[in-house]
């Protein structure tokens, strides 16, 4: 069992937690889309050679985004990692990923 946590905007939150859900992330027992979410600021500066979904090459950019936290079985996680990169807006989305281990959080 891993955990997927990932930054995306505010506005495409809800399009890359469904693609990530629809590659097998964020099931728990008999549950599935499970999430949890918080609103925060990222900030980043593109550099030469980026083409940037929001800024401009050398100024700092501040944007709403969410840091989105969920659950992956082992053998999904691939491809959650590949929807993730798919459906995200950014060229360069930031994410985490965590190995837990079993027994623990009802794995």
């Amino acid at each position: 069992m891993f955990k997927l946590c990932f930054f995306v905007p505010a506005s495409h939150v809800e399009a890359v937690k469904q693609a990530v859900f629809a590659a097998g992330a964020g099931r728990l027992g008999d549950y599935d889309c499970c999430s949890w979410q918080v609103l925060g600021e990222g900030q980043f500066r593109p550099l030469a050679g980026s083409q940037p979904f929001i800024g401009q090459q050398g100024e700092i950019e501040r944007v709403a985004e969410y840091r989105v936290e969920l659950l992956c079985a082992a053998d999904c996680i691939e491809a959650a990692i590949a929807a993730l990169r798919k459906a995200h807006p950014y060229e360069e989305p930031a994410f985490d990923v965590w190995r837990l281990e079993a027994g623990l959080m009802g794995c």
